[in-house]
């Protein structure tokens, strides 16, 4: 009897077995199909591998000679400035390499609480609390911030982001059509019945380069009682005359309740997002904010990169000074080449040119000139709205600008999408 209860068990677990490699067999046809399908759209991703630091010139594996980069968020060059790598380095020796822990728990230094102070003081609000990324800080806010109660009304070309964080709560959700303040309004007014109504906008948005119109949203806002969000990721650090963002370029500082932003773009490059806002706001979020309490502690040296970075930038305004010409140069030039360049007056430079594949095979010729650019399309993009998405630093030169146009005409010549 025993035997057989063996064999029964053994041919048990020979079943399981069978049928566990079968649904493994199963799950990889799935998605065997699925990244076939991503190939034949010709939207496949590669990954290029720079062997340098970052900054407007860089070393790539397999592409021979020095590369002009144009496309980090490394708008005012910090990523590689001396005084902030020494600022890292002196932090990291003086703080560690992480904390092992979680904020609330034994992750909290001084350096986390001083640097939080310093971005409240920057944007001129109340309070601010960090997170390793500012995707963390908008999947934390709106699920504490909102309840079914409330309603949240979100321009439909959003960061991915901020519509994850819109998701994740349970307010009532409206969409309204990009920078369209004529919907926006009929939403407001659709959403009055609600408790909190909460206008949620990217500031600058990264795959258009356009800006909100924040003096009108914020005029809206207070004629329905609403509140005023702002992600300004593309913008904290060079747009407005002091780099303090989008409300400050527009006059709204005052009118905006609540920003996010990050530390990995203009301020260093590292990695790190926040919310500033009012302080009941802040202290709330420390309470309930699950990216913030089931998360590790920024790490010391992008603590100390990130707060450098900021004072480099509250010490003078030169390097924000620098980016607009710059900006105009390269727009000026590729226009008169017969480019559609989207948005205006961002360093976010979208070329547009509509067929994914035809943006991924520019921007590896580009590459075999010098240039590094990416091709943007499906899903980052609308369908049918490939881009080359070129973003000009502060610390790019002239020359790096034209030569950056000169191997767009040449290269847009070559696959017909110029005359």
């Amino acid at each position: 009897m025993w035997a057989g209860r063996v064999l029964n068990a053994a041919l048990s677990g020979a079943s399981r077995g069978r049928r566990a490699q079968s649904a493994l067999a199963q799950l990889r046809g799935i998605l065997e199909e699925e990244l076939e399908s991503i190939h034949r759209a010709g939207t496949w991703k590669s990954e290029r591998v720079i062997t340098s630091s970052q900054g407007p010139h860089i070393h790539v594996d397999g592409a021979p000679g020095g590369i002009i980069n144009f496309c980090a968020n490394n708008y005012l060059g910090l990523s590689s400035h001396p005084e902030v790598i020494q600022a890292g380095l002196q932090t990291l020796k003086e703080f560690g390499a992480g904390l092992s822990s979680v904020r609330f728990i034994c992750g909290t230094q001084s350096i986390h609480k001083d640097l939080e102070a310093k971005i409240a003081r920057f944007h001129q609000r109340e309070d601010a609390i960090l997170y390793p990324s500012c995707f963390d800080a908008n999947t934390g806010l709106f699920e504490v911030l909102l309840t079914s109660e409330d309603a949240v009304l979100s321009d439909e070309l959003n960061h991915a982001s901020i519509i994850d964080g819109i998701r994740l709560c349970k307010a009532h959700k409206y969409r309204y059509r990009h920078l369209d303040m004529a919907d926006l309004e009929a939403k407001l007014q659709e959403a009055q019945k609600h408790r909190l109504r909460l206008v949620a906008t990217d500031g600058a948005f990264s795959m258009d380069g356009d800006i909100a119109p924040l003096q009108e949203i914020c005029r809206l806002a207070s004629q329905y009682g609403a509140l005023v969000f702002v992600d300004e990721s593309h913008a904290t650090g060079f747009l407005g005359a002091t780099g303090r963002g989008t409300d400050e370029l527009l006059g709204v500082m005052d009118q905006v309740t609540i920003i996010n932003s990050t530390l990995g773009k203009a301020l260093g490059g590292a990695s790190g997002g926040y919310t500033t806002g009012p302080g009941a706001l802040v202290s709330l979020l420390r309470q309930r904010a699950r990216p913030y309490l089931f998360s590790n502690s920024l790490p010391p040296a992008s603590v100390g990169c990130a707060s450098k970075a900021l004072d480099l930038l509250m010490e003078s305004n030169a390097i924000v000074q620098s980016m607009a010409a710059k900006t105009l140069r390269f727009r000026s030039q590729m226009e008169a080449a017969g480019f559609t360049i989207s948005g205006a007056n961002h360093p976010i430079c979208p070329v547009m040119l509509g067929d994914a594949r035809l943006a991924l095979n520019i921007a590896d010729d580009m590459l075999k000139r010098g240039i590094f650019v990416i091709g943007f399309s499906y899903p980052v993009v609308p369908k049918d709205k490939a881009r080359i998405r070129v973003q000009i630093s502060a610390v790019h030169s002239e020359e790096d600008i034209d030569r950056c146009v000169e191997a767009f005409v040449e290269v847009g010549r070559l696959h017909g999408a110029l005359p």
